[in-house]
């Protein structure tokens, strides 16, 4: 399990290492870019979490292990999230 770590001081996210590399890829091109937008994080049960991506953010990805491939179908569908007007949702990675 990875970590996404935001702001100063932080707010921890605990992700799991693949999701957390697929992010990781999506937030760093849209910053390279100078684009802000809403990443939205979803917790234990009902609970959600909104957070402003922007270039002056603070930001440490953590990993615990290696990710894997890149899963180019589900950076398709993340980086049309990222560029919608709800912001970033992280979805199930397709098969």
């Amino acid at each position: 399990m990875g970590h996404l770590h935001y702001g100063s001081p932080p707010a921890s996210f605990a992700i799991p290492d693949r999701t957390l590399a697929h992010l990781e890829f999506v937030v760093l091109a849209k910053l390279r870019r100078k684009e802000a937008f809403a990443l939205s994080i979803d917790g234990d049960g009902e609970s959600r979490q909104q957070v402003w991506i922007n270039p002056s953010s603070v930001l440490r990805f953590e990993f615990d292990g290696a990710p894997g491939d890149i899963n180019r179908v589900w950076l398709e569908e993340l980086i049309d999230s990222a560029n919608g007007a709800a912001g970033m949702r992280i979805s199930p990675e397709p098969q």
